[in-house]
């Protein structure tokens, strides 16, 4: 994400990766709705202050480098339907914030956010920090894929022992995000053995559903977080970032807005992979809390059997603070 700043070009703003102005010259300036970078077209400047301006706008997506909008009466909801627009082409938008509370709106717009930021210089501090959470965020992802076969590749584990678990302290993880049936947590007792703990989406004859809760477990199991570090669920808290996995496989991020812990009584449930690693999780004892078997049907871990496979992880790596590491070590 850039930060086109709205003042004469000048040293001191290194960190600025343009400066705009409404008048021709070195670096952008917009004219006559047309918008230009040291003189040539890049795209197009839009005003937004009606509805006719916004449908302009959105008809510029795909044949321009560049969108430029900036506000009569600034709003979110005009840079969410240009960045919709724009989702599927090369085009790139670029918003004007008025004040420093509206730089982390657009800057995250639909959770994609716009690709520049411009502001004048009360603004300039929180349009930095959004541009480098959003630098910081790229980064993690890009090296979260690099390692992803590596490290969250889903494989069937069998359960070899099903026992009381005594009472513990419980963690619910509610999210930001709706769940869909399939989806889960990856959580285990140990930094190499997970099994797939299935969302609250499925009715229950007692209790309604959750569709954006998972009931993890206890407070000293590991869970996957979005980088591809582990934490302990004890660890965990709202606005943290964890992976949600589906038994093919398939990797989504969701932001968690609260967490719930209590006292509950617990099943133990130990498990082997198909290399015979063994590995073992404490779960609350309860018909809503459910595992994926094989079949991908998610079963209620109150209707488990010894022998039944479920899906899970496993890893050869073990863990330091969260970071996976080569050294050898021993988790029972």
């Amino acid at each position: 994400m850039e930060v086109w700043l709205n003042a004469p070009v000048s040293k001191g703003h290194e960190d600025v990766d343009a400066f705009y102005s409404v008048q021709s010259g070195p670096g952008i300036f917009s004219e006559d709705g047309l918008l230009y970078r040291d003189g040539s077209v890049i795209g197009g400047h839009v005003h937004i202050d009606s509805a006719e301006a916004q449908a302009k706008a959105r008809s510029l997506a795909g044949s321009v480098e560049w969108i430029l909008l900036t506000f009569e009466d600034w709003s979110m909801i005009p840079i969410e339907n240009v960045i919709a627009a724009t989702e599927s082409t090369p085009t790139k938008v670029a918003a004007q914030i008025m004040r420093p509370v509206e730089a982390q709106g657009a800057g995250f717009a639909l959770d994609i956010g716009v690709d520049a930021l411009l502001c004048t210089e009360d603004c300039l501090e929180s349009a930095l920090i959004v541009k480098s959470i959003r630098l910081e965020e790229a980064s993690s992802k890009e090296s979260f894929h690099e390692e992803n076969e590596q490290h969250v590749e889903v494989s069937l584990m069998t359960i070899t022992d099903i026992k009381e678990g005594h009472s513990g302290d419980r963690v619910c993880i509610d999210l930001l995000s709706m769940l869909e049936e399939g989806e889960g947590i990856l959580v285990g007792s140990t930094a190499k053995a997970f099994v797939l703990i299935h969302g609250e989406t499925i009715a229950s004859k007692y209790v309604p559903t959750r569709p954006f809760r998972v009931n993890a477990g206890s407070v000293d199991a590991y869970m996957h977080m979005y980088d591809g570090t582990t934490k302990y669920l004890s660890e965990l808290t709202s606005g943290d970032k964890v992976l949600i996995t589906r038994n093919d496989g398939t990797l989504r991020t969701a932001s968690i807005g609260r967490m719930k812990i209590e006292t509950r009584p617990f099943i133990l449930l130990r498990f082997k992979d198909e290399n015979a690693n063994e590995g073992h999780v404490f779960i609350q004892q309860a018909e809503t809390v459910r595992l994926v078997l094989e079949t991908g049907k998610a079963c209620s871990v109150t209707d488990l059997t010894v022998g039944d496979r479920i899906f899970g992880h496993s890893s050869t790596s073990t863990r330091h603070v969260g970071q996976s590491i080569s050294a050898p070590s021993e988790e029972r």
